[in-house]
């Protein structure tokens, strides 16, 4: 059974850091390539951060660019996402998603939520201004 369980969500305020954490079980974690997305109250889900299974190459919003970082340890199966400079605009749930293919993701596949085959149940983040 694939599970995708992530963690680390929490209440902060504006500038402050979190760290999440998705812990994979189920699936050859070293043949997924990772994502994270981010769904507000109201809104699409939408893109956040991907890493492709090797890990030397990654894909970030423009939104977030320069303030997270997406980073995965292969032998523990869990992708992260360090989030620092946190917005008011950062509060959504947070998802990790895995994706299996022949090759790695592309930057356009990466963006799409239709690219990843598994989900976790998301974490919380709420940022206070």
């Amino acid at each position: 059974q694939v599970q995708l369980v992530e963690s680390g969500g929490g209440l902060v305020q504006a500038g402050d850091s979190l760290r999440l954490s998705c812990a994979v079980s189920g699936l050859g974690f070293s043949s997924y390539d990772m994502g994270w997305f981010r769904q507000a109250p109201g809104k699409e889900r939408e893109f956040v951060a991907a890493i492709k299974r090797s890990g030397g190459g990654t894909y970030y919003a423009d939104s977030v660019k320069g303030r997270f970082t997406i980073s995965r340890d292969n032998a523990k199966k869990t992708v992260y996402l360090q989030m620092n400079s946190l917005k008011p605009e950062d509060t959504a749930g947070y998802y990790c998603a895995a994706s299996f293919g022949a090759a790695s993701l592309s930057a356009g596949r990466a963006l799409q939520s239709t690219s990843y085959d598994y989900w976790g149940r998301g974490t919380q983040v709420s940022v206070s201004s």
